[in-house]
């Protein structure tokens, strides 16, 4: 099972350091990430194996997003069902 997470906000130093971290405290393994900075505009999509997660989905989550909060970023996190089937044709 994997989760995608995206992050968008002003650009700062550690933005990509924290959401990892924030991961990996939940057992969430980085597959892949891809990132760009437009000016001072940060944007992040990050796929992350959630297969092992030591805590729920959703307290993952809501930790990430609060984290986003805290940073002042947007921070979504999205199952990959969920993901799935809004793209479906």
């Amino acid at each position: 099972m994997r989760a995608v997470i995206t992050v968008i906000g002003k650009d700062m130093v550690g933005i990509l350091a924290k959401v990892s971290t924030k991961c990996a405290e939940a057992n969430a393994n980085v597959i892949e990430v891809t990132q760009s900075v437009l000016q001072d505009m940060f944007a992040m999509i990050m796929l992350v194996d959630i297969s092992g997660l030591n805590v729920q989905f959703a307290e993952m989550a809501e930790g990430l997003e609060a984290l986003g909060n805290d940073m002042g970023l947007s921070v979504h996190v999205m199952h990959e069902n969920i993901f799935n089937s809004m793209h479906r044709i």
